[in-house]
């Protein structure tokens, strides 16, 4: 897939306001496991082979475990999830595909058991801004590049590696 244009280098003021809204979750409450269950289950959901890519390599460079990640597209069928996780992922899916039903009265109102308005607020918020940055993602092509481990030249099935 050939990338298309560079936003950052055609339009560097859209993207400073998107690193602005990236400095102000930075700054929030919201733990980092939270915001990268959120980032790879939107990025999942967009089929954002990119942001897929750099924030499950961020997951687990922060401690997430792989079987939490190969699991996240089942969520709600594992006990691996803690009910705070799942309430975001429930966020996360239902402000993702916004054009189904919007985030639910019973979605919020869950999280409304286990967080109180701020962390909700910062929620929606870190669900939003990677939503933002999928659909560019997306839109301009900007992919993962594959190449094959050396370590496997002699396998004639070699096993394809994202590029670090």
């Amino acid at each position: 897939m050939e990338n298309r244009l560079n936003i950052n280098q055609v339009e560097p003021q859209a993207y400073k306001a998107m690193y602005a809204l990236e400095g102000y979750l930075a700054s929030s409450q919201l733990k980092k496991s939270h915001k990268e269950l959120i980032k790879i289950r939107a990025s999942q959901i967009n089929r954002c082979s990119f942001c897929i890519d750099m924030h499950t390599k961020d997951a687990l460079k922060n401690g997430e475990t792989a079987q939490r990640i190969f699991l996240l597209n089942a969520w709600n069928e594992t006990d691996l999830f803690t009910d705070e996780e799942k309430a975001i992922l429930a966020i996360t899916e239902e402000v993702t595909l916004v054009h189904q039903q919007g985030l639910t009265d019973e979605t919020y109102k869950a999280a409304e058991k286990l967080f109180d308005e701020q962390y909700i607020a910062q929620l929606i918020m870190a669900v939003v801004t990677i939503n933002a940055w999928n659909r560019i993602a997306v839109s301009t092509n900007l992919g993962v590049e594959i190449k094959v481990d050396p370590s496997f030249t002699n396998d004639p099935h070699p096993t394809l590696q994202p590029t670090n």
